[in-house]
């Protein structure tokens, strides 16, 4: 059921706290397959823990849309749909957009300097390496852009976008990783540099129109791979 992603909780956070946020990460990079069930008893033979950090677990992730909660107290990654997807997208356009437009004012050089690190990170990676480091350097290079913004309430809502995307970055990294295991994926984002360039250059219309084309560029992808998907199922 589970891919070995999840691990024995650091005593230096709450038992509560540490199964959360690993769940919450897993769910954020695509561990998870769109409709899979996840019972408190795995999960929490993957923690060692008891079953009473999982539930709450569980809990806070079914109040922020990330799961779908059962009577039981199991939980179930939201199945994907064209629908669900361009919904989110839509969100996302008009949230990192305007992150992206306001960073291009407050962005500092030492701040750029760590984008275009992880930048290079992720073009690294992309070219020969693991599906799951590749999208947590894009989410890296993403979120060092949004938090420059100095706006915390986009960040918060930005990240809670990017947790109910998380069964579509499953598709991605299904998509992603044969490309990636023959060479055949492209290993950056044009629009990566771009965004970059104009952050430099503190163009906040450019930036911003680079970051929506970064977004509907990979929406565009995804919307296919789920028509695919409804074709097998239907």
């Amino acid at each position: 059921m589970l891919d070995g992603s999840l691990g024995p909780v650091s005593s230096r956070v709450t038992i509560g706290d540490g199964v959360y946020f690993q769940l919450r990460n897993a769910l954020i990079t695509g561990r998870f397959d769109p409709g899979q069930v996840l019972t408190i008893a795995a999960l929490a033979k993957s923690f060692q823990t008891s079953h009473m950090p999982v539930r709450e677990a569980l809990r806070r992730l079914g109040a922020e849309n990330a799961l779908e909660m059962a009577s039981n107290g199991s939980a179930c990654v939201p199945k994907v749909s064209v629908e669900r997807l361009d919904d989110i997208c839509r969100a996302r356009v008009a949230l990192e957009g305007l992150a992206t437009e306001i960073a291009a004012a407050t962005v500092r050089p030492e701040e750029i300097a760590a984008v275009k690190a992880h930048m290079a990170e992720h073009e690294a990676i992309s070219a020969s390496g693991n599906v799951y480091d590749m999208l947590l350097k894009n989410r890296d290079f993403h979120f060092a852009i949004y938090r420059s913004s100095r706006s915390e309430v986009l960040v918060q809502l930005i990240d809670s976008l990017w947790l109910r995307y998380g069964p579509y970055m499953r598709m991605l990294s299904s998509y992603i990783a044969p490309q990636m295991a023959t060479g055949l994926h492209e290993p950056f984002s044009n629009h990566h540099h771009a965004i970059v360039e104009a952050l430099r250059r503190r163009d906040g219309a450019a930036a911003r129109e680079h970051m929506i084309a970064d977004i509907t560029g990979t929406q565009m992808l995804l919307r296919e791979l789920c028509r695919g998907e409804a074709t097998q199922t239907g």
